[in-house]
């Protein structure tokens, strides 16, 4: 089981815990229709992100199954600003499964930051919690999250057509997922 040393250091960004001096950002990101265009909900009200943001605070830690690791995105050179976030969730420990998602502001987008964030959290999962398996899931309209989690060292599993109602749309949904097998023999795990 993991708790990280803080912050988790990247060549670029630090992964750190959420504070409460992250709720202006977090405020500006989630209220951004480019943002959250492929999530259930629309943009989030003020209030939202104040739930938010109390829900992770205290998500340092993967000890049990069920729990998060959720985690500000900033850049090395400006640590005190969130560019954005990453998650994994540990969803079993019988088959060491987790999850693994991220948002990022769209001012960052386009430079590496998503799929490096992500290469971090893939890398505790299987390195410090010892997972087998990790997966990500996207609407299939969401190009561009396809290629963070392919360049994060995941393969395509499954095209879920029209699996899911998205703000009155029928969606289909990516799947994508890495072993930990693959990720050592990629040389990516020592």
């Amino acid at each position: 089981m993991s708790r990280p040393s803080y912050p988790i250091a990247t060549a670029r960004l630090l992964l750190r815990p959420y504070a409460e001096a992250d709720y202006p950002a977090l405020c500006d990101l989630f209220a951004r229709p480019e943002v959250m265009r492929y999530f259930d909900q629309g943009p989030l009200a003020p209030e939202s992100v104040r739930e938010l943001l109390a829900d992770r605070i205290g998500n340092v830690a993967l000890e049990r199954e069920g729990d998060y690791l959720s985690l500000v995105v900033t850049l090395k050179d400006d640590p005190d600003t969130a560019i954005g976030n990453v998650m994994l969730h540990w969803t079993s420990e019988q088959h060491g499964g987790a999850t693994v998602g991220y948002t990022l502001h769209p001012g960052h987008w386009g430079h590496g930051y998503a799929t490096e964030a992500t290469r971090a959290l893939i890398d505790l999962g299987f390195r410090e919690v010892e997972l087998h398996r990790i997966v990500g899931k996207l609407d299939a309209r969401n190009t561009a999250s396809h290629r963070v989690l392919t360049k994060s060292g995941m393969r395509t599993e499954a095209n879920l057509v029209e699996s899911k109602l998205v703000k009155s749309e029928w969606t289909s949904e990516i799947v994508c997922a890495v072993l930990r097998s693959e990720w050592k023999q990629a040389q990516l795990l020592d």
